[in-house]
């Protein structure tokens, strides 16, 4: 199923990104995040009480130069956020008060016809908390937070997640296995769906951005079921002027969501493109199987070296994605498209395969022996148990002594291992690393 969108909102210093780094907890956002002043949208996901949404933090908008050419950009990014948004939670100042811009955006809120929340920021003693003014926004009682020091955060989120309108989630039976085909604009992924169907049933252009929606097709292929999910293509903001083009992003973020594999198209002329690692990056983060699709093959010049030359290039490009395998394709003559459904098939059951726990600890003792964990001021890392505790994708919950002294070195080296006896191929594999006492 695919999540939530919330879209936070207010004018300028009313500390919108503070509340948006402080829900989501400062990670590096994964689609468009520019530092410094927040003019453009930026996606990052969070997670309260296992409910998974993501966020979108906006430039602020102000209504006292309409011809500022920077204002006006904002505040299309601004109409652009609530659009995709299931909810808006609307930021206001409590130090400052109500001004008449609040009144102005409380309005346009209003059209939307989305689900608001009205927040008043920057409120340091609740004590002496009043929030009667801004009741004239007329979006309902308001919550007194304070994003800097992270007080009042949970109740805000509580009434988010109460807040938040039910999506429909897809009816598929269990045996169908749901592939998003995604990348930038112009990469070939509506050529490829045609390819694999034998007909013209998604619309193909040489125009980037022609694919709107995401669009669902039926598909069988040696007795498997498939669900192929062509998406609009995901290109970088600066590049967007046709209003319908602006919910790409959102629309391509959903469809990797409710995927079970990604194949993430690269353009072989134009080579991995920073754009294609935040794609990648979101497939990664949202831990779906994956397959990197490199297209237009047959325009490459090749010897016997080029393909595995591109190959560690793609390596070198997309460090984080190390276990993805990788496909040569094109699209156009349907030169190896067939094939990729072996690869499909096998990172889908690569993602599904669970390890028994006897054989796990086993697993890990025969590797703590041949590496032992590194010792901190005299302190030796010890794993006491192991246990595969999810699928799709593997996650292992290993119970330690001090969790402190789990080292990403050796964190790493215990995935690496895993991989190496167990596969895992195509898919990312969490560890979650958990306190126990000794007995």
């Amino acid at each position: 199923m695919s999540k939530p969108v919330i879209a936070i909102v207010g004018r300028p210093n009313v500390g919108k990104s503070t509340l948006f780094n402080r829900i989501t907890g400062g990670r590096v956002a994964i689609v468009d995040d520019m530092p410094g002043v927040t003019r453009d949208r930026m996606y990052r996901n969070g997670t309260w009480l296992s409910n998974h949404f993501t966020l979108i933090d906006t430039g602020g908008l102000e209504f006292e130069d309409e011809i500022n050419t920077i204002s006006k950009k904002v505040k299309l990014q601004v109409e652009t956020a609530v659009d995709e948004a299931d909810l808006i939670i609307f930021v206001v100042d409590g130090k400052i008060g109500l001004s008449p811009d609040d009144l102005t955006i409380a309005t346009l809120l209003r059209k939307s016809g989305k689900p608001i929340i009205l927040v008043v920021n920057k409120v340091d003693d609740f004590s002496n908390f009043q929030d009667y003014d801004f009741y004239k926004l007329g979006l309902g009682e308001p919550i007194g937070i304070s994003a800097e020091h992270g007080k009042n955060i949970g109740d805000l989120l509580d009434q988010t997640m109460a807040a938040l309108p039910h999506l429909s989630e897809e009816e598929f039976d269990e045996d169908i296995v749901k592939v998003a085909v995604i990348g930038k604009p112009n990469v070939g992924k509506s050529s490829l769906i045609n390819k694999i169907l034998g007909e013209d049933r998604v619309i193909v252009s040489n125009v980037p951005g022609t694919t709107r929606d995401a669009i669902d097709t039926y598909f069988e292929h040696e007795d498997q079921k498939f669900i192929l999910i062509d998406t609009a293509g995901m290109r970088k903001k600066g590049k967007i002027h046709n209003p319908t083009e602006r919910y790409s992003v959102i629309r391509s973020l959903r469809a990797i969501d409710r995927s079970d594999v990604a194949l993430i198209l690269i353009d072989s002329v134009e080579g991995v493109t920073e754009q294609d690692k935040k794609v990648a990056g979101y497939v990664h983060e949202a831990g779906k199987s994956s397959i990197l699709v490199v297209n237009k093959w047959d325009l490459i010049e090749k010897d016997t070296k080029t393909m595995h030359e591109f190959d560690q290039k793609i390596r070198a490009e997309l460090g984080f994605m190390q276990y993805a395998p990788t496909a040569y394709i094109s699209a156009l003559t349907g030169q190896r498209v067939m094939k990729l459904f072996e690869l499909i098939r096998f990172v889908s059951e690569q993602a599904n395969y669970r390890i028994p726990t006897p054989i796990l600890n086993d697993f890990i003792r025969d590797i703590v022996a041949f590496t032992p964990p590194p010792t901190d001021k005299g302190n030796r890392l010890k794993i006491l148990y192991v246990t595969q505790i999810s699928v799709k994708p593997p996650s292992f919950r290993l119970f330690v002594n001090d969790p402190e002294l789990f080292h990403f070195s050796y964190k790493r080296y215990v995935e690496n291992q895993l991989r190496k006896t167990f596969g895992f191929e195509g898919n990312p594999i969490r560890l979650d690393i958990s306190k126990r006492k000794e007995t």
